[in-house]
């Protein structure tokens, strides 16, 4: 079988992780990836360009995962099964973050009525591994696997905060800050100094930045060693609290909980 030729990136990955890396596993795990990208049935053409690669490899890796079980098609259109989700279940079942916070959370949903989230930093995104919600809230959107910009969310903004000065600037100076409301901050200088003071005062608040007529707090999960792992926060619509009620109702809460379960996490 003829060597895959390496895009740049491929072999720029070889070159930083050096030769234990598996290139094929990885290809493989960027074709599931690209799902991520289309959500309806994508045919190997789309498939192979969403993940940049040969659409020899991505028949292959298709192949591949359709005998396993993960993937699915008619012949023309591929599409996930629900056996993904067991990659998804595994690892929620073995993460200590949301094991231990997941009953502390439901009781902090239950107190205020309104939905409670964890989430950890994954790149430039926050994205969401455990959340609780009193019955009566019917939300979309912030379910677990969601994901949204670090840079505007209060949970992204307190992870950012665990960051030196000299890696926040790093950070943000990589990124492309995009408006998602009218609210968002997306000038550089401003969000640093936001961050800092988040940082400062233990604490973010972000008022309608990441979607329009949703305010949210959160505050830093740390382990028994004081290091953030996660950020737990509160949501909820304007119409039903002001940016003080939330201060003062939400804001102890989260900071009880989070003391709460710091040396249950190592």
């Amino acid at each position: 079988m003829p060597r895959v030729r390496r895009s740049e990136q491929e072999q720029e990955s070889v070159e930083a992780h050096g030769p234990d890396f598996l290139e094929s596993l990885a290809r493989g795990l960027r074709v599931l990836t690209a799902f991520n990208t289309a959500p309806r049935p994508m045919t190997l053409s789309e498939a192979a360009k969403i993940a940049d690669l040969p659409r020899a490899t991505t028949r292959r890796t298709l192949h591949t995962l359709e005998r396993l079980g993960y993937v699915s098609t008619d012949g023309k259109l591929f599409a996930l099964t629900s056996r993904i989700l067991t990659l998804a279940s595994a690892y929620l079942s073995s993460n200590q973050i949301s094991t231990v916070l997941q009953p502390v959370m439901d009781r902090v949903a239950g107190d205020v009525q309104e939905v409670c989230s964890v989430a950890i930093l994954d790149g430039t995104d926050a994205i969401f591994i455990a959340r609780a919600s009193p019955t009566r809230v019917f939300l979309t959107g912030l379910e677990i696997g969601y994901r949204l910009p670090a840079f505007c969310t209060s949970v992204g903004r307190v992870l950012l905060a665990r960051m030196s000065n000299k890696e926040l600037a790093e950070f943000i100076s990589h990124i492309e800050p995009k408006a998602s409301t009218p609210h968002t901050i997306v000038n550089k200088t401003k969000l640093k100094a936001i961050i800092a003071a988040d940082r400062a005062q233990g604490y973010s608040l972000v008022d309608q930045e990441a979607e329009s007529g949703y305010r949210s707090v959160a505050v830093p999960v740390r382990r028994y060693d004081g290091s953030i792992v996660a950020a737990l926060n509160i949501g909820a619509h304007v119409d039903r609290i002001s940016v003080e009620r939330m201060r003062e109702r939400f804001l102890p809460l989260l900071k009880q909980a989070a003391a709460e379960v710091q040396s249950l996490l190592c």
